[in-house]
């Protein structure tokens, strides 16, 4: 049975490219407001899953529920739900920083939308170049501005794909500061990452995918970096 206070519920899901399995029979439920950090080495399957809580792949067997809705016939309506942070920056790069925000708004449909960019724009630190096209930024840049995009809307569910990958330090630690912020709390989100004590010092709980499949699940209360680097590099073989 699902539980109502369930804003991710997946079941059974699996997942490949031609003959190669990529997810394993993934069954993972995420409460709402919980942050999940998803741990593994290349190739364990961290961004197919991604992908398919995202919307962006199909599985090729299992049954998924994000925000109360089966995403079978309700992907457009869970996508509204969603902000994601991915490789792909998802910005126009002859538009101006403001002009991708402000498009990205409409598309929303979010209400008082200036007050909302210059919020957001604040926030990532891009202020002054808020008129600059987004070809001019550099890659940090534009991954700070791809975190705004993701917010825009105020989405329920947050999916970071190694959201660090390309940030120049700034960018890293405005990160961090960003989803610690009391009213980002509110949301559930989703974070790969290689980094396992950057993944422990923000989440509640973590688990390890290897092969496609989760080896590992535990509540961040219960770990230290000690513990989890062990656990590591018992399912995966690889140090951190």
């Amino acid at each position: 049975m699902i539980s109502e206070n369930w804003a991710i519920d997946v079941k059974g899901v699996t997942r490949g490219f031609g003959r190669k399995p990529v997810l394993r029979g993934i069954d993972l439920g995420i409460k709402e407001g919980e942050f999940l950090a998803i741990l593994g080495p290349n190739g364990a399957g961290k961004t197919t899953l991604i992908k398919v809580l995202a919307t962006l792949l199909r599985p090729s067997a299992g049954s998924i529920r994000i925000a109360g809705l089966d995403l079978g016939d309700n992907s457009a309506k869970i996508r509204r739900k969603i902000g994601m942070v991915g490789h792909q920056t998802f910005l126009y790069d002859e538009l101006t920083t403001y002009e991708n925000l402000k498009f990205y708004g409409k598309m929303y449909d979010v209400p008082n939308l200036e007050e909302r960019i210059n919020e957001l724009i604040t926030k990532v630190g891009l202020a002054s170049r808020l008129h600059d096209r987004v070809r001019t930024l550099s890659r940090g840049m534009q991954q700070r501005l791809s975190i705004a995009r993701a917010l825009i809307h105020n989405p329920s569910i947050v999916l970071l794909d190694e959201p660090e990958t390309g940030l120049d330090q700034y960018a890293g630690e405005m990160l961090v500061e960003v989803l610690n912020t009391p009213n980002f709390g509110k949301q559930t989100v989703v974070m790969t990452t290689h980094n396992l004590q950057r993944g422990l010092e923000i989440s509640d709980h973590v688990i390890i995918l290897a092969e496609g499949r989760i080896a590992y699940k535990e509540s961040k209360q219960s770990l230290n970096l000690s513990s989890l680097q062990e656990a590591y590099y018992h399912y995966t073989g690889n140090t951190q």
